[in-house]
């Protein structure tokens, strides 16, 4: 049976303080030697996930934006994907709304809620708040599918989410923010598409792994045989109620090698 993994990259791959991922060489090395599709899925960017690639050495496919779109390179393993849209150099599956239709529910209800969304933020602001360049926090305020937000008065949450699903938005949780996004997507619905396709695509069962440590992987996590949670950076694990779930002895990137060293 093949492998195939998911992760999570704030908090995850990547390490919450410095957004490094060089503790995870060794089992980076294995899955490429391997050659396991790594597929990214995250609350970043198309744009940013293709220069974390260029880094990580690897041209896999990628889920942005907390299951928005799942994005392929063409030609990717010589499969046939003619009956997927384009979208520039990849081919994809939209699961979100676009951009506008989030933006129009943000503008007219952030000043009621006291949200404040990466569109009303300076490039300075999303890097003092994430501790990104001005540089990558520029890439991050190019969105196509979610605005993710602070809440100045977090007892309106309740309050805001339910007036979300009214426009068909939900309201998840990561790492630093919450996002709003379309009601039909998150990384699970996302994750479970994405296992369905690549089984049709070669013809066999796939193993999934998935690997995260932020409220917005709950839902990855139980699509897959093999879950595991990451310590994140409080020292905390996720609470999940799964007989399958794994849990990383360490956080970050040195979390993540010592889980796939474990699993692949």
């Amino acid at each position: 049976m093949k492998n195939i993994i998911f992760t999570d990259l704030d908090g995850t791959f990547l390490n919450h303080d410095n957004y490094s991922f060089e503790e995870s060489s060794e089992a980076l090395k294995k899955v490429k030697q391997k050659q396991i599709p790594l597929i990214f899925t995250t609350s970043k960017t198309k744009i940013e996930v293709e220069l974390l690639q260029k880094d990580v050495g690897i041209d896999e496919p990628f889920i942005v934006e907390n299951g928005a779109a799942l994005f392929i390179p063409k030609n990717y393993k010589g499969f046939d994907l003619d009956f997927l849209d384009d979208h520039e150099d990849k081919k994809v599956l939209i699961f979100g709304k676009t951009y506008k239709q989030i933006l129009n529910f943000y503008n007219e209800y952030k000043q009621e809620f006291g949200m404040l969304g990466f569109s009303d933020m300076s490039v300075e602001e999303i890097s003092k708040l994430t501790g990104l360049t001005t540089q990558k926090a520029e890439l991050a305020k190019q969105r196509d599918f979610t605005e993710p937000f602070i809440l100045q008065d977090e007892s309106k949450l309740e309050k805001l989410k339910n007036l979300a699903l009214t426009y068909k938005i939900k309201i998840t949780k990561g790492g630093r923010f919450y996002h709003l996004i379309g009601e039909k997507q998150d990384k699970g619905i996302a994750v479970e598409r994405t296992i369905k396709l690549f089984e049709t695509l070669y013809g066999l069962l796939l193993n999934s792994i998935a690997l995260g440590d932020g409220p917005n992987d709950i839902e990855m996590l139980g699509k897959v045989n093999i879950p595991i949670v990451i310590q994140n950076h409080l020292g905390e694990y996720l609470s999940i109620e799964n007989p399958k779930l794994q849990k990383s002895s360490f956080q970050g990137s040195k979390g993540w090698n010592e889980m796939i060293l474990k699993n692949v």
